[in-house]
């Protein structure tokens, strides 16, 4: 194949990439679902070639399961694997943004304060999780980094499905801690003050991933 058209090729499959995994994200295909690779080629007008990219990029990401000679699937992860993710982001995601606060203007954190009474003001899940998304990844993203940013990103992707599980069940329960933590984040990140920030966040992730401990029908085959 000539080096335009490998090109070309790459180029194609890094954009089936980014909209398969935005359409996995917010929740269009479901864990463990088949992924019909002619379907996707016809939606880009595209040859296999560049969908079986597509695939391994999301693959190497976590996101997608590809089986030799059987085809794709959305990955699924277990309640125990969806644990082990959490805990690392319990340990991970404060470092990460500890390097972030000093990093933050001013209008950024505003930022933050509008996406957090935006939150608490929405009864639709969906909203909440778009928003949610928001205001945790933009704390995280001033700071350079090689590997921790990566990292944590990659576990925010994985978890997804079951973080919009987790946050259906707490909307049914009334539950308004979420919303308090946001609050109290924001205000540790207004002051500077690192070492608080950093244990409100772990302890929000921690709060989730005990919720989820006790809902093992989330992992369960819908």
């Amino acid at each position: 194949m000539a080096a335009p058209e490998m090109m070309t090729h790459g180029a194609t499959g890094a954009r089936i990439a980014a909209t398969l995994r935005e359409a996995i994200l917010a929740g269009d295909y479901a864990p463990g679902e088949r992924i019909r690779q002619d379907e996707l080629a016809g939606q880009h007008g595209a040859s296999r070639l560049p969908v079986r990219d597509a695939l391994r990029i999301l693959e190497a990401e976590g996101l997608v399961t590809l089986v030799a000679n059987a085809g794709a699937w959305v990955s699924r992860i277990s309640m125990a694997e969806c644990q082990e993710m959490y805990r690392m982001r319990e340990r991970l995601e404060p470092l990460l943004l500890g390097l972030n606060i000093p990093l933050l203007s001013a209008a950024q954190i505003e930022d933050l304060a509008r996406l957090a009474d935006a939150m608490e003001g929405t009864d639709d899940v969906e909203r909440f999780l778009e928003l949610d998304r928001d205001f945790h990844l933009s704390c995280l993203e001033a700071a350079q980094t090689t590997v921790l940013g990566e990292t944590v990103s990659s576990l925010w992707n994985r978890t997804q499905h079951y973080r919009r599980a987790a946050t259906r069940l707490f909307y049914a329960d009334g539950d308004r801690s979420v919303h308090h933590d946001h609050q109290l984040l924001v205000g540790a990140i207004r002051r500077r003050d690192v070492e608080e920030a950093e244990r409100v966040l772990a302890g929000h992730i921690r709060r989730s991933r005990l919720g989820l401990a006790n809902h093992p029908e989330v992992f369960e085959p819908s």
